[in-house]
């Protein structure tokens, strides 16, 4: 069977246990799902996602979510083929393009010929320039920041280059040219960094700063051609969220900025009301920004849980030749060490309400096989890397 439209929710860093190359990352025994279900001691319910397998692709069930005997549609795993564990990586890998070369990283912080350009370009001093969770360094070097009007940059354990701007001292669309020109400077050759992403904030004093919405992530563009772009012109396409950023706009035909996961729920539903065909593409980043990073299993769990009560009402609404495809980009489990993704395998979670059956899809080898299924579907070429499995859904 093909289907009218696709729907694909990317749960940001929603992942599912350490890949077989989480050694190569200093990942091992990292698990977002099982310790986020730890975490809530067999409390965390989930049973939208529980009825669609969450736990059946899992080797050990998530505490408190059983595994059930007939999920409602088709249910698996996918690793990581990219180099890297980002969010562009990632997305990327979904859409056909896995990242085979490294991105520039700055365990040290950035150099000083490439931070005087940014201070020259914008009229404005820099601090911080460090590898270090957001909210941590906001909350240190904030009250300085709305003192001085200086720019706080920052990185992580990913190809990022941010900067954070109190948004009464640097108004947001200033912040966005500064990022704009940043990112001129770091497409290659001398350095390749995946995403700038600007870092607005508001408060009054350190302790009650708080990272809004507006963030804006200026990626690195597609190094070719994605399923998004073969996509286009064939059928319609949506991105809800981070999808316009991380693709750089290409491949879409319309796209919405999500102030929350709420927010981008509602969207969706905008989405399935509309007649089309074609693929809306999702993240939902709040798993990741909000309670991954900042480590904090039982916010990660009650977002969950959140998202599982819209999700039903999406299962509800769809049209018999709807599909729905869940799954994530990486891992940020809220129970290990450290602030940054982890290398984890991620959910596939397949619906349809025309399904007859239940099965396992296996351990994909790549997340291409999300991009190359739709590919499939609508009966375009693709990039070609991936394996579909849309014969395998009966």
């Amino acid at each position: 069977m093909r289907y009218k439209r696709i729907f694909g929710i990317v749960l940001d860093s929603v992942g599912t246990g350490a890949a077989t190359d989480a050694s190569k990352f200093d990942d091992e025994g990292s698990d977002t799902l099982g310790h986020v279900g730890q975490a809530y001691e067999g409390n965390l319910k989930i049973p939208n996602l529980q009825r669609l397998g969450i736990s059946n692709l899992r080797n050990a069930e998530i505490l408190g979510v059983p595994k059930v005997k007939e999920p409602l549609g088709y249910f698996g795993k996918m690793q990581e083929k990219s180099v890297g564990k980002d969010s562009m990586d990632g997305h990327w890998e979904m859409m056909g393009l896995p990242v085979m070369q490294e991105l520039s990283f700055f365990p040290k912080g950035f150099p000083a010929k490439l931070l005087n350009k940014i201070s020259d370009f914008s009229g404005r001093k820099i601090i911080g320039n460090r590898p270090e969770s957001g909210t941590k360094i906001i909350d240190e070097l904030g009250d300085r920041q709305l003192e001085t009007g200086e720019l706080i940059i920052y990185t992580s354990g990913d190809s990022v280059l941010q900067i954070a701007a109190h948004e009464d001292v640097i108004p947001v669309d200033e912040l966005y040219r500064i990022c704009e020109y940043t990112r001129t400077l770091v497409n290659g050759p001398e350095y390749t960094v995946g995403r700038v992403i600007a870092r607005p904030f508001i408060g009054k004093k350190s302790g009650h700063f708080t990272r809004t919405s507006h963030r804006h992530d200026f990626s690195l563009k597609p190094t070719g051609k994605t399923d998004l772009d073969y996509l286009q012109g064939h059928v319609k396409t949506y991105g809800i969220g981070k999808i316009n950023d991380i693709f750089s706009g290409q491949g879409l035909d319309e796209v919405f900025h999500n102030e929350s996961n709420l927010d981008g729920m509602e969207h969706v539903d905008y989405v399935m009301n509309q007649d089309f065909t074609g693929f809306c593409f999702v993240n939902l980043v709040d798993f990741d920004a909000l309670y991954g990073h900042r480590r904090n299993p039982i916010g990660f769990g009650k977002e969950l849980m959140n998202f599982d009560k819209r999700l039903g009402v999406v299962l509800e609404n769809m049209r018999y030749d709807d599909l729905l495809i869940i799954t994530a980009d990486h891992g940020n489990d809220p129970g290990f060490k450290g602030t940054d993704h982890t290398r984890e395998n991620v959910p596939l979670l397949v619906y349809s309400p025309s399904m007859e059956d239940s099965k396992s899809l296996g351990s994909r080898q790549t997340f291409a096989d999300f991009g190359a299924t739709v590919a499939d579907n609508f009966e375009v070429s693709g990039t070609g890397v991936g394996k579909s499995f849309l014969s395998e859904l009966k």
